[in-house]
């Protein structure tokens, strides 16, 4: 059974986001959907910058399994990447509530976050797979 941290939202394409208070958002990858993808071995992030809608692809998960794409769970514009996963990809998988995170949103409609699911909503998901 994944982790499934409750101060979080998800969406169902198995992206996590932590809202940070400050107009901005970080997003990750579920402990589930790295659990699917295996181990990973490449991680291509977005550019800082690049303006995003909600569902958007914007980076790929690559694992011995699989590419998987990443998609922006809310809109806004890219304001940083996580660089440590260029040389060290595994950190989705060894930690991917914390270290393991990969892009960091400028929200441009923070009500968009009514949308995403919270931790209940998306076990649901994960139950339903």
């Amino acid at each position: 059974m994944s982790n499934i941290p409750s101060e979080l939202k998800y969406a169902s394409s198995h992206e996590w986001v932590r809202v940070e208070g400050d107009g901005t958002v970080t997003v990750g990858i579920t402990e589930h959907a790295q659990e699917l993808l295996g181990d990973m071995v490449f991680v291509e992030l977005p550019e800082v910058g690049d303006d995003v809608d909600a569902g958007d692809d914007v980076a790929v998960a690559e694992s011995v399994k699989a590419a998987s794409d990443i998609y922006a769970p809310v809109s806004g514009e890219i304001i940083e990447v996580n660089d440590d996963l260029e040389d060290s990809p595994e950190l989705v998988n060894s930690d991917a509530f914390g270290d393991g995170w990969m892009f960091k949103i400028k929200l441009s409609d923070e009500g968009e976050l009514d949308s995403l699911l919270d931790a209940e909503g998306y076990q649901n998901v994960v139950d339903e797979e």
